[in-house]
């Protein structure tokens, strides 16, 4: 069980982990996952585009998302990774259960999880 991950906060962060990092996509939300030195604490960021709705809708689905990652690395070992999780139209139709298994299998799949 690791602490929560830090954040994300520029542009720059994120493009970098956009442009260099591995992608995965599961029905509720999409991963980037870039590896960090194994002494990093794993950090985050959330995104949601305009195509999901407006600032409201944005926002409650990007707490969705905060709230999903604390709920997977409350019980999983997040490694030393930069995680954007972008936000998908089906993240705020989809159950929160299922946004968390969502999660942990891109989290798996992404490598973002420490075995």
């Amino acid at each position: 069980m690791s602490a929560q991950p830090g954040k994300l906060k520029t542009r720059p962060q994120f493009l970098h982990v956009a442009g260099r990092g591995r992608k995965v996509a599961v029905p509720g939300l999409v991963l980037q996952v870039l590896d960090q030195e194994p002494a990093a604490t794993p950090r985050a960021g959330f995104t949601v585009t305009k195509k999901v709705g407006n600032a409201v809708v944005r926002n409650r689905t990007r707490r969705i998302l905060r709230e999903a990652l604390r709920a997977v690395a409350r019980k999983e070992d997040l490694a030393a990774v930069d995680i954007v999780l972008i936000g998908r139209d089906g993240t705020r139709t989809r159950g929160f259960a299922n946004v968390v298994e969502d999660l942990r299998r891109a989290l798996r799949k992404g490598g973002a999880l420490r075995p």
